[in-house]
């Protein structure tokens, strides 16, 4: 069975075609280094051939409002019609845990029209919209950095591992569709300001944590669950004090 990987050097590509070839799978790893272009078209056609799934995991180079939506909107579009052409029976795109709710983002805006775009489209697909990775949270504090504090809201917050995210994607790509969304999480839920807090004290940061109920996460605010899964989500089995990446290595 053919899989493509769009984005598939990247950190959850990568490790969603490792696990699909270890199933004994031909996963195609497509990116631009590869020769495939979902912006302008490149090799879409050939890499199509023989596909029987499609799994999106593309990113924009640029988050600002409106790079980030032409990216979302005319890659899905490529991708979409270069499936429908190989006669694709399976769409599967990773996407973010509460796009829906926090229209102030303009990455979650063009999320949400990524979405949109799948879900008129002719082809068969399951979303999966996971949570924040660990390997985002120095970044997601860096957002958040004004001078020498860091501004957090006192929301729940329940970070995945990127290995536990591309198993969920492999076991979304290896299953029939299901047309509709499913959700991922990590195995446990912390209070947003607190984990910073501590994850903060581990790197040894000096950048003290503090707590604003009104802290914009990516240009939004939060409400208690805007950053965690559903109840009934799956979750993955990394814990964040057992992932090998939650300290900085010895050197």
């Amino acid at each position: 069975m053919k899989f493509v990987i769009i984005g598939g050097t990247g950190l959850i590509g990568s490790k969603v075609v490792a696990g699909l070839r270890e199933r004994g799978h031909e996963a195609v790893a497509a990116a631009p280094s590869t020769g495939v272009n979902t912006l302008t078209g490149e090799g879409l056609a050939e890499v199509m051939t023989g596909a029987s799934v499609v799994v999106d995991l593309s990113n924009s180079p640029s988050f600002e409002d409106g790079p980030v939506l032409e990216f979302f909107q005319t890659s899905t579009r490529n991708l979409l019609a270069a499936e429908a052409a190989a006669g694709v029976g399976h769409h599967v795109a990773l996407s973010v845990v509460g796009a829906e709710d926090l229209p102030d983002s303009g990455y979650l805006r063009a999320k949400v029209a990524q979405h949109r775009l799948i879900e008129d489209s002719s082809i068969p697909y399951t979303i999966v919209q996971a949570t924040q990775f660990f390997e985002f949270v120095r970044g997601i504090a860096d957002s958040a950095t004004e001078g020498d504090t860091v501004r957090m809201a006192p929301v729940s917050f329940q970070p995945i591992a990127g290995e536990d995210v591309a198993r969920a994607v492999g076991k979304a790509a290896l299953g029939e569709p299901v047309n509709g969304r499913v959700e991922v999480g990590g195995p446990e839920r912390f209070r947003m300001d607190e984990f910073f807090r501590d994850a903060l004290a581990a790197w040894n940061d000096p950048r003290e944590v503090v707590t604003d109920p009104h802290a914009r996460y990516f240009g939004t605010e939060l409400k208690e669950r805007s950053l965690v899964p559903g109840d009934d989500a799956p979750l993955g089995e990394i814990r964040y004090r057992d992932w090998p990446g939650r300290v900085p290595a010895a050197e």
